[in-house]
């Protein structure tokens, strides 16, 4: 940063009285600095005024201030110097003033530099060469204040000398009168005549530019409003007018001249406070934009980004045209900070020290708007501080594309301006600040949090807002940078989708973030990276929102996206912490921006939609094939069903599917598929036992009861030839079976068998499922420890029903439907003698024969035990609700027990059959019964009443009640020893049961 100031004493400056002179012709026509993007704040003057006019205007009002402010003679000090070295004889002159005599010497501990915190250049005391000068080489051809502002300011030497002849003709004319109280343009058009210039166009060039800065000081922008009333400003713009269309004279006594000078005198000597000085100058913007010329010419004519070192000596001159500009202190900080600030901007805004000085001397304006409340200055200052805030924040909102690894060090300073403007424009020029409490408003922390949130979205999205949302996937930097990847890996198996790429850039760009920017952003917001993650967060959210809603299948493209949107989630989520570590509430304000993506409950759902989709398919599947399902027991060699074979073999397919899905939470997903899983299962085994019947299907209805015709033993004989309604019932009731060949015994067993299967499939699975879930990533212990191996809830209580179902309908249906004939309608109908259970045995064991062939060995037992349950119950039916056509006489009890011993001894199948203790515990209720039957009618009678009467109670002593019908058989129960009396065939029963209950004989 040394080579900013430039030594100018001497010894080393470019500015010695030859050099000096060959630079200010050389660049008397320089093009000004462009500066497009950066227009002036003080507002522009007329386009007739160039930069070229301002500036001679400029030094103009700089000569005659600084020259009249002694009180002493003017005199050139081109002229003097010309006399001294060209007359031998010294040829008295009028003095020169001390102010611009004044040698220079070197001044490197400027107080102007030092107020700016600048140092001076190491150089300045070195020859072009690099060697040390020494003070008398240096002091050889001092120069002036003036002639150092001359060659700032770019006059020539022959325009110098004219100026300054000028003013001292003017004193001479108007001795003891001050220049304040002079309009100088009007003084200088009286001084000169064409032989004055090199020629009669520079002459002309000369009266016209004078002519308007007479026009833009009095007519365009005044000091004080002009009155509509006064003719003075038509009559002055008339003249100038036709002064510019035609040349105009200008001697003393001309009469236009003097009419000129009685309108801009008119003019000019308006005064609110009644004072002698005129107003020409010190109009707004015209005042500041002269001004601006002047703090200009602090800066080296030859390197334009060094601040001379003379700055002091020439500032402090500079001040004595307060009086005409209508300048203070307060209106010079706001310029010279625009000054500065602008010439960083114009020379390619590489010299940091001099934004680091306007920074400085914007400290001393935000002291003067706090001291200050003039709505003029308040105007002034807002215009100039907004020029700067907006071209700050032109490239603070756009941070990211602003600044990289080359200008990094400039950011600092450009935000620290930036910052400052805001203050002041916040806090000593808005009026809604000064409503509230000054602790609600965090100026410098609010605008920093604009600055990272609007670059991040613009880094994020180039085009803010496109489609109604600040962060449209469309015109995405990096997005522009995901698609680049993604068109690379195009041809490249397992490439990533666009936003899972996205969320890496974005992760990218964070950390780039925290490492880059916050570290300078911490300063004015503690919480810079947090508001930054946060901000990204949002805005890949509101991308990945729209992508969520778009989803409507689980695809692996799916399960990347949001594997990454929580990988990127984590990761923002743990810069925000970590920058809020000392925060006051921790940074729960910024993590309250972050709602979670809930990436995995938007994979979870994805999974369960995944789920429900193959189980309703699974579930048509079901439907559709037990339609078509034959039962065959042909179908294998095992006699299953082959829709189970295929409906296991789905269920295995699904299990393995779900496994290979690239998604972080099986263990937690499984009991979801599972459970639908189950539920085909369970639907699956609801179906096949559908329309099969139960034990109450086939058992048939008990007739009324009735009592025996004594001494008949052909009764049966005739009954036997006619259909009983309870025969007709009962075949009604399985009708609907007779048909179909699905609900056979052989189909019925490969049913049970399916079932059976299943069982054993489900505990296959279940050691599968625990294989696969040891191989997940994300499966911990206790996924094994709690159970989890028992993942079919419903399906093993289902089949077992089922079975239990089945093997009940198969063997009621055996011995109730297919035995019908000679179980019910046959055994011991009519004579005893010639209706026992031989037919009844003969079929039922060629029935045994077909269930043990068909039927699977590991439930061979419970199907024969239900078949054997079933004879038992039927047995039993036959003799207590066997209908008028069956009587038993008590001689009858013995045959009645050796039938009963020979069903028994079918199952028992002289030990190949049912173990004896089996047939024991089910023959139970059978052996209870029997001894009734051999039982005198007399005990029987008195044995039922006194049961009835213990039954019932004290009401039962009148009349007996009939007991209703349980059906749970005992020796001991009331309705079974009445039954027992119903089929006795003896005269005494019928008489009891006549008189008791008025049973008939017949139905």
């Amino acid at each position: 940063m040394a080579h900013l100031f430039r030594d100018l004493s001497l010894g080393h400056s470019k500015r010695g009285t030859n050099t000096a002179a060959a630079a200010a012709a050389a660049s008397a026509n320089a093009t000004p600095m462009p500066a497009a993007d950066l227009p002036s704040p003080f507002g522009q003057l007329s386009p007739t005024i160039s930069d070229s006019d301002l500036r001679l205007t400029a030094y103009e009002i700089f000569v005659s201030a600084c020259r009249t402010s002694s009180g002493k003679p003017l005199s050139s000090i081109a002229q003097a110097e010309r006399s001294l070295t060209s007359s031998p004889t010294p040829i008295p002159t009028p003095p020169i003033s001390p102010s611009l005599q004044r040698t220079l010497t070197s001044t490197a501990a400027s107080r102007v530099k030092k107020a700016f915190g600048l140092k001076s250049s190491p150089s300045s005391k070195k020859s072009p060469s690099g060697k040390e000068t020494s003070p008398a080489k240096a002091a050889k051809k001092p120069m002036t204040v003036g002639e150092l502002m001359r060659c700032q300011m770019r006059v020539s030497e022959d325009t110098d000398s004219r100026i300054r002849r000028a003013l001292l003709r003017i004193a001479a004319s108007q001795v003891g009168r001050r220049i304040e109280s002079m309009v100088l343009p009007l003084e200088l058009l009286q001084q000169f005549k064409s032989s004055d210039f090199t020629d009669q166009q520079e002459y002309e060039s000369w009266k016209k530019r004078n002519l308007k800065v007479l026009e833009a000081g009095l007519l365009l922008h005044p000091r004080l409003p002009l009155d509509k009333s006064n003719t003075a400003p038509q009559r002055l713009r008339q003249i100038i007018h036709g002064a510019l269309d035609r040349p105009l004279e200008t001697g003393r006594n001309n009469e236009s001249m003097q009419l000129l000078r009685n309108a801009v005198v008119s003019l000019a000597c308006r005064s609110l406070d009644g004072s002698e000085a005129c107003h020409w100058a010190d109009g707004y913007p015209l005042n500041f934009r002269l001004y601006e010329m002047l703090l200009e010419a602090c800066f080296d004519v030859n390197e334009e980004i060094s601040i001379i070192d003379e700055v002091d000596e020439l500032m402090e001159q500079i001040k004595k045209t307060w009086g005409i500009l209508g300048m203070n202190q307060m209106l010079h900080n706001i310029c010279f900070t625009w000054v500065l600030f602008h010439r960083f901007v114009t020379t390619g805004q590489v010299e940091i020290e001099l934004l680091d000085a306007a920074d400085n001397q914007l400290a001393e304006v935000a002291k003067d708007a706090k001291a200050t409340k003039d709505p003029e200055y308040s105007k002034i200052l807002n215009s100039m501080l907004s020029s700067i805030l907006g071209w700050a924040e032109k490239r603070l909102l756009a941070y990211h594309d602003t600044f990289d690894s080359a200008n990094i060090d400039s950011m600092q300073n450009i935000v620290s301006l930036g910052v400052s403007a805001a203050k002041i424009l916040v806090e000593d020029i808005s009026h809604e600040y000064r409503r509230r409490r000054k602790s609600e408003v965090d100026v410098a922390r609010n605008r920093i949090d604009t600055y990272i949130r609007s670059s991040l979205r613009t880094a994020f999205a180039q085009r803010g807002g496109a489609g109604g949302h600040n962060c449209q996937l469309t015109d995405v930097i990096i997005m522009e940078k995901a698609d680049s990847s993604r068109r690379a890996s195009k041809n490249r198996p397992n490439s990533l989708p666009v936003l899972a790429i996205l969320a890496k850039d974005v992760g990218e760009l964070a950390v780039n973030e925290k490492v880059v920017f916050s570290p300078i952003l911490k300063r004015w917001h503690p919480l810079s990276a947090g508001v930054a993650v946060a901000t990204l967060h949002a805005c890949y959210g509101n991308e990945l929102k729209q992508f969520i809603s778009g989803i409507t299948e689980l695809t692996p493209d799916a399960v990347q996206v949001l594997r990454a949107a929580d990988k990127l989630e984590k990761d923002l989520v743990q810069i925000a912490v970590e920058d809020s570590v000392d925060s006051e509430d921790g940074g729960k304000a910024i993590i309250r921006e972050m709602p979670p993506y809930e990436a995995e409950a938007a994979i979870a759902n994805l999974v369960k939609q995944w789920i429900k989709t193959r189980v309703d398919r699974l579930k048509e599947w079901v439907d559709r094939n037990l339609q078509e399902e034959v039962w065959n027991p042909q179908a294998n060699e095992e006699g299953y069903a082959s829709s189970a074979v295929e409906l296991m073999r789905i269920i295995d397919e699904t299990l393995n599917a779900f496994f290979q899905l690239p998604i972080p939470m099986h263990p937690t997903l499984l009991p979801d598929l599972m459970a639908g899983l189950d539920k085909c299962i369970q639907y699956y085994a609801s179906k096949a036992k559908s329309g099969c019947g139960s034990r109450n299907t086939f058992v048939p209805t008990m007739p009324p009861l009735t009592r025996c015709t004594t001494g008949s033993k052909f009764q049966g004989v005739w009954k036997k030839k006619e259909k009983s309604p309870n025969s007709q019932k009962r075949n009604s009731q399985v009708a609907v079976m007779n048909g179909d060949n699905s609900f056979g015994i052989p189909q019925l067993c490969v049913r049970i068998n399916t079932m059976q299967r299943i069982q054993l499939e489900l505990e296959v699975l279940e050691k599968r499922v625990i294989t696969h879930l040891r191989n997940c990533e994300s499966a911990h212990v206790e996924d094994f420890s709690n159970g989890l191996g028992k993942i079919f809830e419903l399906t093993p209580a289902a089949c077992l029903e089922c079975i239990q179902q089945l093997s009940e309908a198969l063997a009621y249906k055996i011995i109730f439907h297919d035995l019908s004939h000679v179980l019910w309608d046959g055994l011991y109908v009519g004579e005893l003698s010639s209706s026992r259970i031989e037919p009844l045995l003969q079929e039922l064991e060629q029935s045994l024969m077909i269930v043990s062939d068909t039927i699977h060995e590991r439930v061979r037992t419970r199907v024969i035990t239900d078949i054997m349950r079933a004879s038992f119950d039927g047995f039993l039916l036959v003799l207590l609700a066997g209908g008028p056509s069956r009587a038993f006489s008590k001689q009858d009890s013995q045959i009645i027990e050796d039938d009963f011993k020979s069903l028994k001894d079918l199952f028992w199948s002289n030990g190949d059959g049912l173990p004896a203790e089996l047939i024991d515990k089910f023959s139970g209720t059978v052996r209870g019964v029997l001894p009734l039957f051999r039982t005198d009618t007399e005990s029987l009678i008195q044995r039922f009443r006194q049961v009835t009467l213990e039954t019932f109670g004290s009401s039962a002593r009148s009349r007996l009640p009939l007991p209703p019908t349980s059906g749970q058989w005992n020796s001991t129960e009331p309705n079974t020893l009445l039954r027992v009396l119903c089929y006795r065939n003896d005269e005494a029963a019928s008489r009891f049961l006549k008189k008791t209950y008025n049973l008939p004989k017949k139905l």
